[in-house]
């Protein structure tokens, strides 16, 4: 009995591992689900594995405060994702369906499923949330009839109950002979700093959309204010199918001043293009961001992995936005949908490899809030700019107060100012050095002249600080933090002599003369009274990468050594990754690829892989994670540097469980490297 349950759980398994491939993630297993967010850098919407049915909708860098005495929150946006669908009268169910899978097609970013309902129809609806129309979703429907059926089929705009005072409508607009049927919700947000517009209707693709005499009736059905409601009953004979979309737009005052009609345009423009032209547009855009891809060759699930990680970075970014990325992108409202260390440390250098226009997108959102961060170093007594550990649309600290990381996590002054001269590094753009990122290096090193404290010794420490180690409070000398501190003073010299701009003699002094604390034996101390506690993750060992301060093997291998045992259980993703790179490039790729794996494998939910923080967590999709798993390919087993050369190669090594290791669209010039 046990060979054959044996052999059916093997059968299973073969026929879902046949089912994908390294652009299409399947499931036809809904158990212990985890959905995998469909998302174009403005709006994201997670699918459920119920039929018609999305968990929520997230709209990027629009906040209001969470409550009336906390910190400012990103928005859940109006659900405009869920669809009713009857069939003779039956609402489809999951217990009237079979046959049941979903598919994640990540080359085109589509999220499809698909189902039998009972002997009558074959249904399959793919959401897109599309790229060239970046306020809007589309749902795409076909119903294919093995009999005569009726159906009834009913499109929501179903409006949290946070927000204030909907008004919610239906209305045909009119010019001359072209119609426009509108269902419409506008509302305040939560607290009343924004007001939300969203705007839907169905468009049948084998009609005249513009005739309003050739489409089925529709009925307008408002439930409550918050509950909006638009239908249409059709009969689809034997054979036939019923083929239709559902589409909707959600603009706030964030980004327009009339948002309510901002929507209204996006919708008509939907309405009014054809498909096969619109979704061409979003597929083209999708070909041209995987300009920039990794390709395994040998190891399936290796490529599938990291594909996620990229298309979720893809997802959550956009070039025309000056938008940054939070830690959960447009997945939830996982840390308030705030932007951390996490994007310039984990996520942006994946970005800056494969694509400039997202990285120039999240340095410009900090050069756009350097007056703020300005005014916050000399609310706390220092010069030059001090930026905030949780950011929000206005760049002020938004990390709750009872939080000490926001007061005193101050390495991310410096992690900003590494990212912006890195930006110059690969792009060479000498206007954008001088209108965007010399302004910020400069404030970031006098704000760290003036934050270090003068030793009796001529060094100079920073002291009361939380490090990347969180674990350690209002400690001094924290490793990564004046390790980030010195190579953000000289990075500010190299920018100034790029420019011809006198140096400031000031960042040398400081830079060349903050300390590192050390154990007897020479191992890295993480703070200076550190004494082998269990650490949050990685922060010693980035000191060898990325900042390349520490860089002679013998104390490469003994903070390897020392800390990977420290690391904590429960802490983030990232920490096993940095040493991954570190092996990778010491030439181990055994170890280098063990904790590769290690650094997400336990991470990834059913049945997409999406990922969480932590191995005993689950708030997937954490971006920061598939930011960390991404630089172990690229900077390690890949070999690329970023220098004041721009993008280089050296000692790439190719884990033996992988055949090649192909990277495209490298850099300004697209190069492509290729290891085997």
């Amino acid at each position: 009995m046990k060979n054959c349950l044996h052999l059916i759980l093997l059968l299973l398994s073969t026929s879902i591992i046949g089912q994908n491939d390294a652009w299409n993630i399947s499931t036809t297993n809904s158990e212990n689900y985890t959905g995998i967010v469909v998302a174009n850098g403005r709006i994201g919407l997670l699918p459920s594995e119920k039929p018609f049915e999305v968990e929520h909708i997230i709209l990027n860098n629009v906040f209001d405060k969470a409550s009336p005495l906390g910190v400012s929150k990103i928005l859940l946006g109006m659900n405009f994702g869920n669809l009713e669908v009857e069939i003779d009268g039956e609402k489809i169910t999951e217990e009237l369906m079979s046959n049941w899978k979903q598919t994640l097609n990540m080359k085109e970013a589509s999220f499809t499923t698909s189902f039998t309902f009972k002997d009558k129809a074959e249904v399959s609806y793919t959401i897109y949330a599309l790229r060239n129309v970046p306020y809007a979703g589309y749902i795409d429907v076909k119903i294919q009839a093995k009999k005569t059926i009726k159906t009834k089929v009913t499109g929501k705009i179903i409006t949290p109950a946070e927000y204030q005072n909907p008004m919610s409508t239906f209305r045909v607009l009119k010019d001359l002979e072209t119609t426009m049927p509108i269902l419409q919700t506008v509302a305040k947000s939560r607290l009343g700093r924004h007001t939300v517009g969203t705007s839907a209707t169905f468009i049948w693709h084998d009609i005249n959309s513009s005739r309003i005499d050739q489409r089925p009736e529709l009925i307008h059905n408002k439930v409550s204010g918050y509950d909006n409601r638009l239908s249409f009953e059709k009969e689809i004979k034997k054979e036939s199918s019923l083929d239709f979309a559902w589409t909707a737009a959600q603009c706030s005052t964030q980004d327009f001043f009339d948002p309510q009609s901002e929507s209204e345009r996006f919708v008509i423009f939907n309405l009014l293009t054809p498909k096969e032209d619109l979704l061409k547009q979003h597929k083209s855009l999708w070909e041209s961001l995987w300009e920039g891809d990794i390709i395994i060759e040998g190891d399936l699930q290796s490529q599938q992995d990291i594909r996620l990680g990229l298309y979720h970075l893809y997802s959550f970014g956009r070039g025309d936005s000056d938008l940054s990325i939070s830690p959960m992108g447009l997945s939830s409202q996982g840390y308030n949908g705030h932007i951390f260390w996490d994007t310039e440390l984990w996520m942006y250098p994946p970005l800056l490899v494969l694509n400039q226009d997202i990285a120039r997108s999240l340095v410009n959102y900090r050069s756009d809030r350097l007056e703020i961060a300005k005014k916050k170093a000399l609310n706390f007594g220092f010069k030059g700019a001090m930026f905030p550990w949780e950011s929000d649309d206005t760049g002020e600290e938004a990390t709750p107060a009872w939080a000490l990381t926001g007061t005193f996590e101050h390495h991310i002054t410096a992690d900003v100012a590494i990212a912006f001269w890195n930006y110059y590094r690969v792009t060479k753009n000498k206007q954008w050095l001088a209108e965007r990122g010399y302004p910020i290096l400069k404030e970031v090193a006098d704000y760290w002249v003036s934050r270090v404290t003068k030793n009796n010794d001529g060094s100079y420490s920073i002291k009361n600080v939380v490090g990347a180690n969180e674990f350690a409070q209002n400690i001094d000398d924290n490793a990564f933090t004046n390790g980030s501190a010195i190579t953000a003073l000289q990075f500010a010299q190299l920018a100034a002599k790029e420019l011809g701009i006198a140096i400031n003699p000031n960042w040398k002094k400081v830079g060349d003369n903050i300390i590192i604390h050390k154990f007897p034996d020479g191992t890295t101390k993480e703070n200076s009274t550190y004494n082998g506690e269990i650490i949050k993750q990685a922060d010693v060992n980035l000191l060898a990468y990325p900042l390349n301060i520490v860089s002679d093997k013998e104390t490469l291998l003994k903070d390897l050594n020392y800390y990977e045992a420290k690391l904590a259980e429960e802490g983030p993703a990232m920490g096993k990754s940095v040493f991954s790179v570190i092996y990778a490039r010491l030439g181990d790729a055994e170890n280098a690829f063990r904790l590769f794996k290690q650094s997400y494998e336990p991470n990834k939910r059913p049945p997409f892989g999406a990922l969480s923080e932590a191995a005993t967590s689950n708030n997937p999709y954490f971006v920061t994670g598939a930011g960390g798993m991404l630089q172990t390919v690229l900077f390690g087993f890949g070999g690329l540097h970023i220098t004041e050369d721009g993008i280089i190669q050296k000692n790439p090594i190719l884990p033996k469980q992988w055949k090649s290791l192909t990277i495209t669209g490298v850099g300004n010039n697209k190069k492509t490297y290729i290891v085997k």
